[in-house]
């Protein structure tokens, strides 16, 4: 006698199961701003015969991220170039660029990486383009700033840091 192969699983059942394991993480940004800025430029109109010294230029990034409401988020990213010679500091740019970010299908632990990888990632361009605007308005070339690896800022700024926060503090 022939064997009965086994029904077929039903194909709604797969469609919700495929539905289930297809659920990506959201991220999205509401709205973004400068939440500080300064320039300072205390060569004034020596500006021009000090560039031609060549400066040297450091930058720096730091990231944070506080929780506003249920779902929602503000990453900052604070950027502070400075250019100096061996005698003066040239300029000194800071920046302070903010977004309210909302976060969904995202579990508890790994909230706090995607906004200080993936919503400064998003962030970064604006920020990036705020400081070279600052720099030329203010007399000198464009600061522009490289590209940054946020993943290693990430490691660097806040894995050693209280992990019960996970890098996201509370408003």
């Amino acid at each position: 006698m022939a064997e009965i192969p086994p029904d077929a699983p039903d194909q709604e059942a797969i469609n919700e199961t495929s539905d289930e394991e297809m659920i990506q993480p959201q991220i999205g940004i509401e709205t973004q701003y400068i939440k500080d800025l300064s320039f300072e430029n205390p060569v004034g109109p020596k500006a021009p015969e000090i560039v031609a010294q060549s400066p040297e230029v450091s930058v720096e990034v730091t990231t944070s991220a506080r929780t506003l409401e249920d779902g929602k988020y503000e990453v900052a990213l604070v950027i502070r170039g400075e250019a100096k010679t061996a005698e003066t500091t040239v300029f000194i740019v800071e920046l302070t660029y903010a977004g309210v970010l909302t976060v969904s299908e995202v579990p508890e632990d790994a909230i706090g990486p995607i906004l200080l990888i993936e919503g400064a990632r998003l962030l970064f361009p604006f920020a990036r383009n705020i400081v070279a605007d600052v720099s030329r308005d203010g007399g000198f070339p464009p600061l522009f700033i490289n590209p940054i690896d946020f993943v290693q800022l990430y490691r660097d700024q806040h894995m050693a840091e209280d992990g019960a926060t996970n890098g996201v503090g509370n408003a």
